[in-house]
């Protein structure tokens, strides 16, 4: 478990409820904090030291901790006039940030979408940093389409040439920049449903219109794709083929020439999202750019998912013009990613440590999976699992009819479980209530058969 991340939480709360509080008034003991929000004395003390140092409550020895003075106030500005000036182009971020969210101690995560921190190569990437520093120029400026050596790294994934690899932040970011050079404001850009909800909310933060086309076990129907083309005059179909968020469905090699053919048929571009090909727990098919020699294709693969969440790396496979505008849209917006974290990304993917690194995950994954997936059939028989995945992080179920997705998600936060319901991860309405559960974050592996009894008991409160 993070302690940072439940000191935070535990201390927006405490924050808000000092906040309804007349001044002076004694806040709850820490045994009593302990109990009510099921943290540790630590997490107490350290989130109380934190509301001290920003003046919203006092200690006195002894006596307790009580709600301090206000500061003083020249009254609460007007700033309703913002609303105007801003418009209706609200940016909402609530998809992006599900994963994102701080889950307390006592509260099992089956939700999130990062390695555990116990999985994670902390002092391997430690080491890396450590030896980009000590590189010439670690400081100054990359080249704009980022190092070489890093491009050629990226361009071995896809079998590319390097010159057509142009290094970005994370993929979310690498995302934004394709939707954005790729589809006017205002236009369509097809999405599978259900998909990544942080493509849906980038799509529409920039003004475009995210259009389901359904997905199976097999992934996307080519004939299903071709008639959305048609049907919208869309130029971006945004896809996730290996290892598809929430499913974990891999698109089938029946349908992979079709969906390409479908693309090129419509003079459309296909934005294949790579995100999960280092977290296979076998042989990964090769991405649909390696088959690509039109330019269809633009190929977006990380390295966070498999590392660590702060360490936004990735690459960006473009031909033709389309890269040329990447490329701008890029230096536009932020220049380029920093040099230091290339040259640790860089360091870290060149080191023995990186196969070591990979076999563990892999290995590690499965067993997570395995254990998910009989912890479910044992307590909740009902929740209908597709086919287990060979790669990613997740599993997606179907509940039973009746259920709601988001109640249930709610009445499992409240005993002691978080899990994520299905609803935000469709464009559109979605057919029926599902629920997408991690196996990847829980701090440990005994702890997703305990997190499938308390989503079971809360399933069971919900009827």
């Amino acid at each position: 478990m993070n302690n940072d991340s439940s000191v935070a939480a535990l201390a927006t709360r405490l924050r808000r409820e000092a906040t309804d509080l007349r001044a002076g008034t004694r806040m709850p003991s820490s045994r009593a904090l302990t109990e009510r929000y099921r943290v540790s004395p630590v997490t107490v003390s350290r989130a109380l030291a934190l509301l001290v140092a920003e003046g919203v409550v006092v200690t006195k020895p002894g006596s307790g901790t009580f709600v301090a003075e206000r500061r003083a106030s020249h009254g609460a500005a007007d700033r309703s006039w913002q609303n105007t000036a801003l418009g209706d182009r609200r940016v909402d971020a609530e998809g992006v940030a599900l994963g994102l969210i701080p889950v307390p101690d006592g509260v099992i995560p089956l939700v999130g979408g990062y390695l555990p921190e116990g999985l994670r190569p902390a002092r391997a990437l430690a080491a890396a940093s450590a030896r980009a520093g000590r590189r010439p120029q670690a400081w100054a400026a990359p080249p704009q389409e980022g190092l070489p050596e890093l491009r050629a790294w990226f361009a071995g994934l896809t079998g590319c040439a390097p010159e057509d690899v142009l290094i970005a932040g994370g993929g979310q970011a690498a995302l934004w920049l394709a939707l954005r050079a790729i589809v006017p404001p205002g236009g369509p850009v097809l999405v599978e449903s259900p998909t990544y909800p942080g493509a849906i909310a980038a799509a529409r933060a920039a003004g475009l219109v995210p259009v389901p086309v359904p997905v199976d076990d097999e992934g996307v129907d080519p004939a299903l794709l071709a008639e959305a083309f048609a049907r919208t005059g869309a130029r971006a179909f945004f896809c996730q083929p290996t290892f598809h968020n929430p499913t974990g469905a891999v698109l089938s090699p029946a349908r992979r020439t079709g969906v390409l053919e479908a693309a090129r048929a419509a003079g459309a571009f296909l934005i294949e999202d790579d995100f999960a090909r280092h977290l296979s727990m076998g042989a990964a098919p090769a991405p649909l750019v390696s088959g690509d020699a039109a330019g269809t294709v633009v190929h977006i693969a990380s390295l966070t998912k498999v590392t660590a969440p702060s360490l936004r790396i990735s690459g960006i496979v473009a031909r033709g013009p389309v890269a040329e505008r990447i490329r701008a849209a890029q230096l536009v917006e932020t220049f380029f990613p920093a040099r230091p974290l290339q040259e640790t990304a860089l360091e870290f993917v060149s080191s023995p440590a990186w196969p070591r690194h990979l076999r563990a995950v892999s290995a590690e994954l499965r067993r997570r999976r395995d254990v998910l997936a009989a912890a479910l059939a044992e307590h909740l028989p009902d929740l209908e699992i597709p086919s287990l995945p060979s790669g990613g992080l997740y599993l997606w179920g179907r509940l039973p009819e009746g259920v709601d997705d988001v109640a249930l998600a709610q009445a499992a936060w409240a005993h002691g479980v978080a899990i994520a319901p299905g609803r935000p991860y469709f464009p559109a309405e979605p057919p029926a209530a599902h629920l997408r559960l991690s196996y990847s974050a829980a701090p440990d592996i005994d702890a997703l058969p305990e997190g499938v009894r308390r989503l079971a008991a809360a399933l069971r409160a919900t009827r």
